[in-house]
């Protein structure tokens, strides 16, 4: 039976020549090809920017201030309390 692959998408890049010698050394020396170096590299490099954006860091202080402001919240204020009410208005919701 024939072991059927994952589907794939092409990339071509025009890259300067020392980029690409640059890029072939470093796979050479990982014991890669050049394409698996290339997937690799960007694949890592396009998690970590991802990341950067979708995970909030907080110091320690921010996290303890966050996480007092969720155990003991603070009254709403005016401006709040409107809002709830002009909700409660446009939507009948309690």
């Amino acid at each position: 039976m024939k072991e059927s692959k994952p589907p794939t998408a092409r990339l071509e890049a025009r890259l300067p020549p020392h980029i690409h010698a640059m890029l072939k050394r470093a796979a050479e020396i990982e014991g890669r090809t050049l394409t698996d170096f290339v997937i690799a590299a960007s694949s890592e490099a396009a998690r970590r920017t991802i990341e950067a954006t979708d995970i909030i860091r907080l110091s320690v202080d921010d996290q303890r201030l966050f996480a007092e402001s969720i155990l003991n919240p603070p009254e709403p204020t005016a401006a709040l309390r409107r809002a709830f009410e002009k909700r409660r208005e446009l939507f009948g919701v309690e």
